[in-house]
């Protein structure tokens, strides 16, 4: 899909997208609860829609009408899926339901598209091998348990899903169990909505110490209803434009949220004086958006964003390479990105969305400044399949077209 975006001034509310960080893990917890949940509040975008599909495949039973699911949970022990189970492009579907998946003594293959199945899995194949379970690469990844219950120890700089995962888990393997982290945590925020959506459901899991997780001996999952918060990650997009100019009202974001990426209000203060350097350490969704704010105000450095290199596409790399269509000076390093200040001007050549939504999305809000054409807008359907609708209840010209 192409879209031609207009320059102008952006004005209105709207409400935030359901938060997809949320959305996996309710539906998750919902599913492992005996009994019948209602979640609430889901948004049908293509990462949730995969968990449900992948769920559905593993056992659980899951009816969705407009924004609501109920589910009938399942017992993961028990699962015996006799159809692949596709995550599409979405790495937390596929790295929180991979043990899931291990907790049975059945074969379960989870297939994906894009370049889902290029990202790193070693923690989980580390602990197969261990085991003596399988792990096969075959197109796919193909796994066959039962994983046994003990304490695990698990690396925290790769990614916090893998740690998700596990934690989804422990409460099926008896006893009490721990996660060892083992190295720095990144993006600990999302282990905390973790947390929160076992706690939410009866598993009083906790952070024993500062590199230990708790599970107790008989927690398990109970049937609740349930409404998904806002998200901030999408909110920074619309809110975005509020520094260029606009007049936005983002609805719908709960103050009390543990969502790391709430933090995008702060930095957007700090990238409006100047002069700033942001860590994103703790919210590498955010740099897509940073780097285009930070090219169309006053430059910044941004750092801790090696992880980058492992999204749906080099996030660095590509931003560098829009960017300088808009006349930007963007220098990618090992972990951080710098933006030299500069003037910007239209784009005299197509963007490029390189298959990743929060690509597509950051062009979009600059656009809004020079006007401009995206190529592959069509990724916004993985977190936020209203966007270009939401642009244009702001105001803002947006065409759409095939391609």
């Amino acid at each position: 899909m192409r879209a031609v975006i207009e320059k102008g001034r952006a004005c209105g509310t709207i409400s935030a997208p359901p938060s997809k960080s949320m959305a996996h893990r309710l539906l998750i917890a919902s599913a492992l609860a005996e009994g019948e949940s209602l979640v609430r509040g889901i948004s049908d975008c293509e990462d949730v829609l995969a968990t449900v599909d992948c769920l559905r495949a593993l056992g659980a039973e899951i009816e969705v009408s407009g924004d609501t699911a109920t589910v009938r949970g399942f017992d993961p022990r028990r699962s015996s899926p006799t159809d692949l189970l596709s995550a599409r492009e979405s790495g937390s579907t596929l790295r929180f339901l991979l043990p899931l998946a291990l907790l049975s003594g059945n074969e379960a293959k989870f297939v994906g598209a894009g370049r889902l199945m290029e990202r790193p899995m070693e923690v989980y194949e580390e602990i197969c091998k261990k085991q003596g379970l399988l792990f096969l690469r075959d197109g796919g990844i193909t796994v066959k348990g039962p994983m046994r219950g003990e304490d695990f120890s698990l690396r925290g700089d790769v990614s916090s899903q893998f740690i998700t995962g596990m934690l989804f888990a422990l409460p099926f393997l008896g006893g009490d169990r721990r996660i060892h982290i083992t190295t720095d945590i990144e993006s600990k925020s999302y282990i905390d909505l973790t947390l929160r959506a076992m706690n939410e459901f009866g598993v009083g899991a906790v952070w024993e110490n500062d590199t230990t997780l708790f599970v107790p001996r008989g927690a398990k999952y109970n049937a609740r209803e349930i409404t998904v918060e806002g998200d901030y990650s999408g909110a920074a997009f619309p809110d975005a434009l509020n520094l260029f100019g606009g007049e936005v009202c983002v609805l719908g974001l709960s103050e009390e949220s543990l969502q790391g990426d709430r933090v995008y209000g702060e930095y957007y203060g700090q990238l409006s004086q100047g002069n700033a350097t942001l860590s994103i350490k703790d919210c590498p969704d955010l740099g897509p958006i940073l780097f285009a704010v930070a090219a169309a105000k006053h430059g910044a450095l941004i750092t801790e964003t090696r992880r980058l290199r492992i999204k749906e596409s080099d996030r660095a790399r590509v931003m560098a390479e829009e960017l300088a269509k808009f006349g930007a000076r963007v220098t990618v390093e090992e972990d951080s990105v710098r933006i030299e200040p500069c003037a910007l001007h239209a784009p005299r050549e197509p963007l490029f969305g390189h298959g990743d939504h929060r690509i597509v999305m950051s062009l979009a809000v600059l656009c809004t400044l020079y006007g401009g054409e995206i190529l592959g807008a069509e990724a916004v359907a993985k977190s936020y399949p209203c966007f270009f609708e939401d642009l244009g209840r702001l105001g803002i010209g947006v065409k759409l077209y095939e391609a």
